[in-house]
């Protein structure tokens, strides 16, 4: 019976001590209590996936996102922006008991830990990178880490009004979820951080939700006209000004008409400028294509004008298809004359020079004669 009993007693004693051996192969070397070995005890759980409470939801709390507007693409009405994002989540496997290690807080290296990642649902192209290697653990398991991302999203401006326009940018925010597993998103503040860059000022940023699973930052922007006033709409009022100024010019020599068509061609390549800022496919037309055209409508008119008052200047007639006609025949009958004349005078020049001649041949005949004569008396 004793023995029996002793054989009790020692099989319970080796279970106590396996127990116990377990539990401190679990939690950690009671001899090292140093952060290092927190944390290579932390490391070693290999806490890679994300946690999962009974209800299979994991939320993420936002404490605080700074965005940034990188650049916005007229042409293809596009926001390129930056997003840094504090998160902060609950994992209890990562919990310790601060009576052996006495320590509130650990850093562990990122990829020996789960993270959440985040989405921007409307960008075409998102990046996610850490702005740390390493993150900050608590010794009741809470997680705190920061995030960039770096989106490209398109982004619906309303151009009408351009150079004059503004409008808002959503950005929507979500991280993975389904089925009612994943997690999800607490949003609690956004901070605007160097609103001017290129030729659109970010005025401010909010926080809206318009889905349940879904956070959108809503960002009001608009335009710096100081620029495309300048090299746009100023040139073409200064263009038309200058084509009203030039009938001041004279019509003779054709400087009116040469300065016309250089104002024509200068306003094209305004016109070529406007449509490489401006998108050919936007919801609202800008009203300053409407501009455009009228002016170029009114630079052509001009020149035509002027063209044909210097027709008529010139050859003093209106309908000058049948005075054309009129004139090149009076051209003709000028020149016929013209060539008679010409003839004529030809003519009369060499009739007096064939009288001088024979005026000389006779001199010189009677010259001879008189000659030939006083001779004869001197030898009588």
């Amino acid at each position: 019976m004793q023995s029996e009993k002793l054989r009790f007693l020692t099989h319970h004693q080796w279970k106590s001590v396996l127990l116990l051996s377990l539990l401190g192969y679990a939690h950690a070397d009671p001899s090292c209590t140093s952060r290092r070995c927190l944390s290579e005890m932390l490391i070693n759980k290999s806490c890679v996936t994300q946690p999962q409470d009974e209800n299979c939801t994991q939320i993420i709390y936002v404490p605080l996102i700074e965005y940034q507007t990188l650049s916005v693409d007229t042409k293809k009405l596009r926001l390129m922006c930056r997003m840094q994002a504090s998160l902060q989540w609950t994992d209890l496997e990562l919990a310790w008991n601060t009576s052996v290690y006495q320590y509130n807080e650990v850093v562990l290296p990122v990829e020996r830990v789960w993270t959440p990642e985040l989405h921007v649902t409307n960008g075409i192209k998102t990046t996610m990178k850490h702005s740390s290697p390493d993150l900050l653990v608590y010794s009741n398991g809470t997680v705190r880490h920061n995030v960039i991302l770096s989106s490209e999203v398109n982004c619906e401006v309303n151009l009408f009004n351009y150079p004059f326009a503004a409008d808002r940018c959503p950005v929507a925010l979500q991280t993975w979820a389904i089925d009612g597993c994943g997690t999800h998103l607490v949003m609690n503040e956004v901070k605007l951080v160097d609103s001017s860059h290129g030729d659109w000022q970010t005025d401010r940023v909010s926080l809206e939700k318009q889905r349940k699973d879904r956070n959108y930052i809503m960002v009001d922007l608009h335009i710096k006209y100081i620029n495309p006033f300048i090299t746009l709409l100023l040139p073409s009022i200064l263009i038309i000004l200058a084509d009203v100024v030039s009938f001041a010019l004279p019509l003779g020599g054709g400087e009116r008409n040469s300065f016309k068509v250089t104002l024509v061609l200068n306003f094209t390549m305004f016109i070529s400028i406007l449509n490489n800022v401006l998108p050919g496919d936007s919801q609202c037309s800008p009203i300053i294509r409407t501009h455009f055209c009228i002016c170029l409508i009114i630079l052509m008119l001009s020149m035509l004008v002027s063209l044909v008052l210097t027709r008529v200047a010139k050859d003093g007639g209106i309908i000058f298809c049948c005075w054309t006609q009129g004139s090149v025949e009076e051209n003709t009958g000028n020149k016929e004359l013209k060539e008679d004349d010409e003839a004529k005078a030809d003519k009369s020049v060499v009739q007096l020079n064939a009288a001088d001649e024979h005026s000389q041949m006779v001199r010189k005949v009677v010259n001879f004669v008189d000659d030939h004569a006083a001779k004869q008396l001197e030898m009588a």
